[in-house]
């Protein structure tokens, strides 16, 4: 009973060590969206496409004239001094709403653009924790493998004390460790390396610690494979940026055809008259309402604006459908890889374990002077070898796992 028990505070202790592992994971995620340069100017470029639509829906400038006459122009009831117009433009009914309208589908594509790029980032995030993961674990992996010859090693000194064996055994084991020393040494500095290349992705200080957990925790997809290309199609940012940006030129060819149709001008004068010769005040004059016309003459200018909105309707239609092939092109390779991940966990979970009794055996076999070297040398490889792709395949299943750019951070169900 006790014996269970000790199993259970184990399991529950491992159980709380990786949700702790996943929340510190969330926490980076959450300091990237914070920090990263490269969003915060995704952010401030949708922004700035949401001011364009307050200055598009807005009448033009009024237009003010001051007219002063250096020769008085005398009239019946006394001389014109000055004389001020002023006039206010109307484009045709609805451009400006059009204009706002294509101002506001374009500022909805460019937060697509935003949410694609925080997408990207935390993708991004992961995979350079999760490469951080299986060097770290590499680091462990490669200590523990010499350790494991530094006790070939006693044993062999103290055969060859004992004329056993020859030398060479020895000097086998030092090669071997010299090896293994000099791989933990590019392990160590390749680790600090992505360290600092994961904490600029966060644009924090370059040494700041990175907290990684002892055993990667597993997550699978639990999602079929219509399902996700479903979700992509319907879902993904890249797509919807694309379709946004296809309604906004639909207003902009509304805008265009419209531009071609009258514009108005509404406005007055306001003339001052001075004292004539009778030595009375003139009544100053105003002229109220004068209105204008704007006369669209040259038809293939306008005509040219439309024909051009809508090759680039077309262009976008084509960009979305090459596009979409791209995504689900990238999909498919993301599923086999995720699927190879997956194998491959199982696989050098099961040859580690093997390798590791091997080993066991051919250490007490060395030990008692049954067996060869060799195959020990060959059986420690073996292990180092398994140990290390059974971490790179739980890397690899959770880094293909994430790829949150393609599913716009969620599936459809």
């Amino acid at each position: 009973m006790k014996k269970y028990s000790i199993l259970i505070v184990m399991l529950l202790l491992l159980i709380s060590s990786l949700v702790s592992a996943q929340d510190e994971l969330n926490i980076y995620l959450q300091t990237a969206a914070k920090n990263n340069p490269g969003l915060k100017a995704k952010f401030n470029e949708y922004m700035a496409a949401l001011e364009i639509a307050p200055q598009v829906k807005a009448l033009p400038d009024p237009n003010i004239v001051f007219g002063y006459f250096i020769q008085p122009v005398e009239t019946r009831v006394g001389p014109q001094r000055f004389k001020i117009s002023v006039a206010q433009m109307f484009p045709w009914f609805g451009t400006l709403k059009s204009k706002e309208n294509a101002a506001v589908q374009q500022a909805k594509a460019k937060y697509e653009v935003f949410e694609d790029a925080r997408a990207s980032l935390f993708n991004e995030v992961r995979s350079n924790y999760y490469n951080l993961y299986f060097n770290k674990k590499a680091i462990d992996i490669t200590i523990e493998n010499i350790e494991i010859l530094v006790i070939f090693q006693k044993l062999a000194t103290i055969k060859v004390e004992a004329g056993i064996v020859s030398a060479v055994d020895e000097y086998r084991i030092e090669m071997e460790i010299g090896d293994l020393e000099n791989q933990l040494a590019r392990l160590r500095d390749n680790q600090f390396v992505l360290e600092v290349m994961f904490n600029k992705l966060l644009n924090v200080d370059y040494d700041n610690e990175v907290l990684i957990p002892d055993i990667l925790w597993e997550s699978d997809f639990n999602f079929s494979r219509q399902t996700a290309l479903d979700s992509i199609r319907t879902s993904n940012h890249q797509l919807l940026s694309i379709n946004f940006q296809s309604i906004a030129l639909s207003y902009k060819r509304d805008v265009a055809s419209k531009m071609g149709n009258p514009g108005f001008s509404l406005g007055l004068d306001y003339i001052a008259i001075g004292k004539g010769d009778n030595n009375l005040a003139g009544t100053d004059a105003f002229m109220f309402p004068k209105v204008g016309i704007t006369i669209p003459l040259y038809r293939s200018k306008y005509k040219a604006m439309v024909q051009e909105v809508i090759y680039l309707e077309v262009a976008k239609e084509n960009e979305k459908i090459e596009r979409t092939n791209v995504l689900e092109v990238l999909f498919e390779n993301w599923w086999k890889e995720y699927r190879d991940a997956e194998r491959r966990v199982q696989l050098y979970f099961s040859q580690s374990a093997l390798a590791h009794k091997a080993l066991n055996l051919l250490e007490t076999q060395y030990a008692t002077g049954n067996s060869n070297f060799e195959e020990v040398l060959r059986m420690e490889r073996k292990v180092l070898k398994y140990n290390l792709e059974l971490e790179k395949a739980r890397a690899d299943k959770q880094g293909s796992h994430f790829i949150h750019h393609l599913f716009n951070g969620k599936l459809i169900k």
